[in-house]
């Protein structure tokens, strides 16, 4: 069922292979025509050991297995006006091999969670609200599919404004008023960024 919020005239669904064409055109520039928001699903992918056309390919075959199975789609599409103007990222953390082993954002406990990733807003769109209803909306679709714990990454109050790239996971403000709170903090070092880790219990 699609989610839409009235006050803002979008529909947010599920990825599917027949929306797929849809976000390409939104990942059209910036970091998504590169990424295809595959930084998260596999250990040490980088810049020099992958490239936009197989990050496509792995994005396109997580959304066809999704279909074939009624698996977790790999996130939500914000359409306005039939166009794809908004993304987010999630899933069960145990999808994103990157968290499995990263040493900042190493799970709390044993819990099993699912996970927000990141979010995509097309530029002429931004400041309108689209990251904040494709967060209810994401909430809503974890609900759904039995999650009972969601989890994010977000960027920490004390950083401010950051360029919209480094926004990506979303801010804290925004998570926190969607009743987040804050599990744990994080930091790789006594000088590098805060960066905490946010969770919503859904049940």
């Amino acid at each position: 069922m699609p989610w839409m919020p009235p006050e803002n005239g979008l529909e947010i669904l599920p990825l599917t292979s027949e929306r797929f064409p849809d976000l390409g055109r939104l990942f059209a520039s910036g970091d998504p025509r590169w990424c295809w928001c595959q930084y998260f699903r596999a250990r040490g992918r980088s810049w020099a050991n992958a490239s936009a056309e197989s990050n496509r390919a792995d994005l396109e075959q997580l959304t066809s297995e999704a279909d074939e199975t009624d698996g977790v789609a790999p996130g939500l599409v914000a359409y306005r006006d039939g166009a794809a103007i908004g993304w987010v990222s999630l899933g069960p953390r145990e999808d994103y091999e990157r968290l499995t082993y990263s040493t900042l954002l190493r799970p709390v406990d044993n819990r099993q969670v699912w996970s927000i990733v990141c979010f995509v807003v097309a530029g002429r769109q931004r400041g309108k609200g689209v990251a904040t209803a494709l967060l209810d909306a994401a909430i809503a679709h974890a609900r759904e599919r039995g999650a009972t714990t969601l989890e994010a990454y977000p960027i920490h109050e004390s950083r401010g404004r950051v360029s919209s790239d480094a926004a990506y996971a979303g801010s804290q403000g925004m998570f926190e008023r969607a009743r987040f709170t804050v599990a744990d903090v994080r930091q790789w070092s006594a000088t590098s960024p805060q960066r905490p880790i946010m969770r919503l219990e859904l049940v």
